[in-house]
């Protein structure tokens, strides 16, 4: 899911925001950034660990950035329409 995610993604696509894939910010790897707006994407499946998470979010929130999760099984279902709300997230 990853990769269809940054092939919509990559090379300033949607609507000309430039995102990085895996990105470090302070201890962490994300698996999308776009540092023009701070907002974070993270897919998620069943291996992630909601304790970890929040911590891990609350220190990214922290930070100034903004955090959108994404179930892989919400993109794979709907994948134009969480596209379409990345976009406005970005663009408000």
């Amino acid at each position: 899911m990853e990769q269809k995610f940054w092939a919509a993604l990559r090379n300033r696509q949607l609507d000309g925001f430039k995102f990085r894939r895996q990105a470090t910010i302070g201890p962490f790897v994300v698996d999308f950034l776009c540092i023009e707006r701070r907002l974070i994407i993270e897919l998620d499946g069943g291996q992630h660990d909601e304790g970890k998470d929040a911590a891990r979010s609350a220190w990214l929130q922290a930070k100034g950035y903004r955090l959108l999760r994404i179930w892989n099984h919400e993109a794979i279902e709907n994948f134009d329409g969480v596209m379409e709300a990345i976009r406005l997230v970005l663009i408000e």
